[in-house]
């Protein structure tokens, strides 16, 4: 039997004047970026979670720990191909991954094409095996106010 695998992962990061808006290493026009020691790109947060975890390894906070200042600012894109490469070489190939974004703001359909390109060159992977959907909490809670977003990630993986 083949060795397959599940992984899942979330992150949320509030918003923050000043800063860039990256998601899925694409920046995205916005007044607000996302908050956070790399570049806070928290699909690709949430991505690298689902990756770690499908592979039982520790989470993104344990590997690339906010207390280590090299990683200040670092494109997380960097991190995720860090993974990835260290995975691929343990054997592990992507069957596919489902990521959903839940955020009021910015509206994010104009860039999915290009987040899903971005990752896809990263994964090694066909585009088709990368899903990548935004919804709101129809203005409820923290993300309806907001002040942040949410990113979820799901991937299966093969060895």
């Amino acid at each position: 039997m083949e060795d397959l695998r599940i992984g899942q992962g979330i992150d949320v990061h509030p918003f923050k004047e000043g800063r860039k808006c990256i998601l899925g290493g694409v920046e995205i026009p916005a007044p607000r970026g996302l908050d956070g020691h790399s570049d806070a790109d928290a699909l690709v947060h949430a991505l690298i979670d689902a990756l770690l975890g499908a592979t039982g390894q520790r989470d993104i906070g344990t590997v690339f720990p906010d207390t280590d200042m090299t990683l200040k600012d670092v494109d997380s894109c960097e991190l995720l191909k860090n993974v990835w490469d260290k995975l691929r070489l343990d054997g592990w190939s992507l069957i596919n991954t489902d990521i959903t974004v839940l955020a009021e703001t910015p509206k994010l359909k104009p860039y999915v094409d290009a987040m899903r390109e971005k990752l896809s060159g990263i994964l090694g992977c066909a585009v088709d095996r990368i899903a990548i959907k935004a919804t709101t909490t129809e203005k409820m809670g923290s993300i309806g106010r907001q002040e942040g977003l949410l990113a979820s990630a799901v991937v299966l993986l093969q060895r």
